[in-house]
Order: structure tokens, then C-alpha cells, then sequence
């Protein structure tokens, strides 16, 4: 149901004729925003938007498989981050000779106004090889506001009001420039410091966004090192799959005989410590927990956490980074297989497959569905999970998962193809090494709430550079979480109490 936005269920004859006789919903929808005091998006431009902020279309025909340039696309922007999801999906390689420069830099406003209208993003750094679809503005945006104007965007009091401005029943709808029409309500009360409140905790989202995405490259770029500095004196020579090959794998639809495959593959085994599968590092698979009704019985969804309700873990709602965009809640009667500390859940199937998560703190009612496989071991060693859990990105990330698996739709890596996976045999200093950039067990969640309006930014980069993934992702949640209370106070004309101490993290059951 709609927080900001009033759909009445009955009109009355005059109104209708007040709207010139037009029975369209949307034009009897009224903004629910007790705060009379609010800006439009506009006010908050330098200048009104030309042209050259829409970018250009360069057709499906300009894309190519390798190019320098690149097309960014509305799946850039997506809603769960502040950032650009940079992957093949959303972005394309194209021919040079069509490529426009636009030169995105760091810290430009993106914004969508078709397909999913009203997403916005903030760029993490220059893009010079990189231009913007049609479908994209970059704004021209004050800087002494910017990440106010982002954080208000960024929520639903944005979406709701674009909802109702945009007309809808096609299948792409368009914005236009009807968010610029967009309220944003402004302080009643301390206005300049609840401003600034709104803005530091943007940038420390922001930050920790960041330092994740460094983080994972930080793990893959150390594994790659690992595995090239350390090698035999065997040199890798391409071979075409022999007889006895084939018949030890027993599959001809398989891109197990893959020249770049192979690499890899010889690249792992050659490793001066050797390699291991799954099972020798002491770990089982099993599918996760099946919540068809005839098997568990009916169910209760929910996007809300209720008491007594599970929370469910689903493999596509899994980052590349091994964090969760997006939990759902079930309720069930039944006892359902839950997920303990060491386990893993790993996205068996689709084009997303290949992310996974280690659960790091007791989750007594934590479960996840059949299209994840559960990596469990019978002693929960953290360290040996967080690095089955990295070398698997890393196998991702070279596109190898890719090539275990089988069938359409993106494929899928069933249980009985994981004896072919090896993992080197790193020691258990390089092991700790790779698992404290994913979780810092002694990082101080604690030094947050002594910060103040103007040292909180430094502080939170000081917790940041110690934190690993794990933490940088759960502070980063409850900061959007309190970002999102204070933005409703602020709609809703109530005082903002500007602390530091909501900021407390604590452990999750």
C-alpha cells in the first residue's frame, strides 16, 4: 500500500467534471506529505536540462562482443545500490567509430526516465570510455545538495509521486521530464544541520558501497597472484580432448574442452601446493529447502519480517559480492531445513548462477529454496568457508562456472559435476588473509557511536578500513534503514534527532 499517495476508492460527479470529464486514476490521486515546505527537483539543478545531459541511442546493431566503448543501459541503475551494477547485462561493448563522448565523471547524478522510471545513481569514479543511453539524463546538479537531492530520489516518496505523474498502461513508459515535477520536502526545523544529516549518511552508504566492490577486487586480484606467482616448472599447451578424456567425464555437451577453460583449469592444478575438490576440504552439498506447497504445505509470503516466520535467503536475491539485496520472509508450521554458521548458499542455476554467501552469524530461522545448493561442513570452520566461498568468485568471475554448467536458460551446475572443481591448496595464512578482507571478526562496531555531525564521515572511513564485507554490508543496510526513518519524518513535517547512537549494530538472531 502507498505511504505518500492517496487513491480514493469513491468520486463524487463534481470532481470528475472538474477534471474536464476524464476518468483517468491517476488524475484523482493526491500527494500524502503533511510538509507543506518542499522543493521541486528542479530547484535543485543549476540549470535547466539541455540535450546534451539525454544520452544517445546507438542500436542493437552497434553492439559487438569486444570493443573500448561502451553502451550503458537502464539495468545500470538498479535500486538495492547507490552505484552502477557494471556487468554484461547492463552495459554493451559497440563500434568505436558510433561511440559519443560524454565524459561521465565521478560523482554525476544518472537518472532513468524510461523503463525503470526514476532509478538513479551516483558514479564511483570517471567513465571516459562509457556513454548513455536515450533513456538515461545525467543531472546538473548543485553540489551542496546533491546528496540530499539523491537521498529523497533514492526513496519512495520520489516513486510513489513519479508513479501517479506517469501515465501508464504501455509496456516502456516514459518520464520524460516529469520527475523534475518530483516534490522534495525540505526541513521545517534545524533545516541546515537535518540537511547535512540526510547528506553524510548518503556518503557513508556511498563509501561502504564502494569499499565492497575494492574489497571483492581486493580478493580476486589476491587469489590471482597467489595461483601465477606460484606455479610448477609445466607449461600449458593447448590439446584437443583425447579419447580417454572424454570417456573419464563422460560428456560431450560440456565446455570442459575449451581452450580457455582448459587455461584455467592447468592454471589451478599446476599450483606448487596442489588442489583439492569440495569434498576433501571436508564439505557436503545438498539442495536447499523445497517450499512447494506439496511438500511443506501452504505458506505465508511476506516482504516484512513477522515473529515465528522464516527468513528467506533466495539465490537470486545474492550480490557477485556475497551480500543480500533482498530478503523475503515465509511463514510456514513446518520444521524446514535451516542454514547454520560455516554454511554456504550457492546459486546453482540461470544466468546469475555462481553467487553465493557464507552465513557468518547464528540464524536459527534462516532457510533458502531448491535453486540454491547449501555447501555445508560438520565443523563450522569460518575461514575454510569464506575461501571456498571467494575461489568460487574467482572461478565466476574468469566465466568458469559458466562453463561447468549444462543445459538452457543459463544452465546449471548440479551436485554430481562439483568432483571436476578444484581448489588450490592455499595455506592457512593466505586463507585468513582472503577471509578478513570478506569478515573482520575484530572489527568495532562500537567506535560508530561516538561520532558527531561533523566528524562522522571520518570516523565511518575509519571503520571502514578495517571492516570487511560483511560488516561493510550490514552497517550499510541499517544506515539506509534509519536514512529512510528520517526521511519520513521529514515528509511528514516531525522533528529529526540528530544521533549517532541509532547507529548501534546488533547481532542477529
Amino acid at each position: 500500500m502507498s505511504k505518500y499517495i492517496n487513491t480514493p476508492l469513491t468520486i463524487s460527479l463534481n470532481e470528475i467534471e472538474a477534471n474536464s470529464f476524464s476518468l483517468s486514476a491517476p488524475q484523482y490521486k493526491t500527494l500524502l506529505i503533511k510538509n507543506n515546505n518542499s522543493l521541486e527537483v528542479r530547484d535543485f539543478l543549476t540549470r535547466d536540462l539541455l540535450r546534451s545531459d539525454l544520452g544517445v541511442e546507438v542500436g542493437s546493431i552497434n553492439y559487438i562482443e569486444k570493443s573500448p566503448k561502451y553502451f550503458l543501459r537502464t539495468k545500470t541503475l538498479q535500486k538495492y545500490t547507490f552505484l552502477p551494477e557494471i556487468n554484461s547485462e547492463t552495459t554493451k561493448p559497440i563500434y568505436p567509430q558510433v561511440f559519443q563522448q560524454m565524459n561521465l565523471q565521478k560523482g554525476d547524478l544518472i537518472i532513468s526516465k524510461d523503463s525503470n522510471i526514476g532509478e538513479i545513481i551516483i558514479l564511483d569514479k570517471d567513465y571516459p570510455n562509457y556513454m548513455l543511453s536515450g533513456a538515461l539524463y545525467r543531472l546538473p546538479v548543485k553540489e551542496e545538495t546533491k546528496y540530499y537531492l539523491l537521498a529523497f530520489i533514492k526513496h519512495d516518496i520520489f516513486r510513489e509521486q513519479l508513479d501517479f505523474i506517469v501515465p501508464s498502461g504501455a509496456t516502456i513508459r516514459h518520464a520524460k521530464t516529469m520527475f523534475l515535477d518530483c516534490k522534495i520536502p525540505i526541513p521545517n526545523t534545524n533545516k541546515k544541520k537535518v540537511m547535512q544529516y540526510v547528506s553524510v549518511l548518503t556518503q557513508a552508504i556511498i563509501n561502504k558501497e564502494k569499499a565492497i566492490r575494492d574489497r571483492h577486487e581486493n580478493i580476486l586480484k589476491i587469489i590471482d597472484e597467489e595461483l601465477l606467482n606460484n606455479q610448477k616448472s609445466n607449461t600449458f599447451n593447448f590439446k584437443y580432448p583425447t579419447f580417454n578424456e572424454i570417456e573419464n567425464i563422460g560428456r560431450l555437451d560440456t565446455n570442459l574442452y575449451r581452450e580457455k577453460f582448459k587455461k584455467i583449469d592447468f592454471i589451478i592444478k599446476n599450483y606448487v601446493n596442489g588442489y583439492q575438490s569440495i569434498f576433501d576440504l571436508g564439505f557436503d552439498l545438498s539442495r536447499g529447502q523445497n517450499l512447494q506447497v506439496s511438500n511443506i504445505g501452504k505458506s505465508i509470503y511476506s516482504s516484512i519480517y513477522h515473529k515465528g516466520f522464516y527468513t528467506l535467503m533466495l539465490p537470486k536475491h545474492l550480490s557477485k559480492y556475497g551480500t543480500v539485496d533482498k530478503k523475503e520472509y515465509l511463514g510456514n508450521a513446518k520444521k524446514l531445513k535451516t542454514l547454520k554458521i560455516g554454511d554456504l548458499i550457492f546459486g546453482a542455476e540461470g544466468f546469475e548462477k555462481g553467487r553465493s554467501i557464507v552465513i557468518i552469524e547464528k540464524k536459527e530461522r534462516t532457510i533458502t529454496n531448491i535453486h540454491g545448493i547449501t555447501i555445508q561442513q560438520e565443523k563450522s570452520d569460518i575461514t575454510k568457508a569464506i575461501f571456498v566461498k571467494c575461489f568460487l568468485d574467482y572461478l565466476r568471475h574468469n566465466e568458469i562456472i559458466d562453463l561447468y554448467a549444462v543445459g538452457g536458460n543459463g544452465g546449471s551446475l548440479a551436485q554430481k559435476y562439483w568432483d571436476y572443481i578444484p581448489f588450490p591448496k592455499f595455506d592457512i595464512v593466505k586463507q585468513k588473509e582472503i577471509a578478513k578482507l570478506y569478515h573482520n571478526s575484530n572489527t568495532d562496531f562500537k567506535i560508530l557511536n561516538s561520532a558527531t555531525l561533523d566528524n562522522f564521515l571520518d570516523i565511518d572511513n575509519k571503520f571502514n578500513s578495517e571492516a570487511g564485507i560483511y560488516e561493510l554490508d550490514k552497517t550499510a543496510k541499517r544506515y539506509k534503514e534509519i536514512l529512510g526513518e528520517i526521511i519520513d519524518k521529514i515528509a511528514n513535517d516531525e522533528d529529526v534527532n540528530i544521533t549517532f547512537d541509532l547507529i548501534e549494530i546488533e547481532q542477529e538472531e
